[in-house]
């Protein structure tokens, strides 16, 4: 079972480098965009993420 969330944790990483790599000018404008949003914007964001996530876990499992 571990195995699972080491490999999950692993994918994770290597979406989350996709774009820095590829594109690291429109990345850095896009976080320079993120600092300007309220608290519960980003609270609203990661929400989202969070439920997409389980959502496509579900869809998959």
């Amino acid at each position: 079972m571990l195995t699972y969330w080491f490999i999950g944790l692993a994918l994770m990483l290597v979406i989350e480098g996709i774009m820095p790599f590829l594109f690291p000018a429109l990345w850095r404008e896009a976080l320079r965009k993120l600092v300007l949003f309220s608290d519960g914007q980003i609270r609203f964001l990661g929400l989202t993420a969070m439920l997409s996530g389980l959502l496509l876990l579900y869809w998959v499992k």
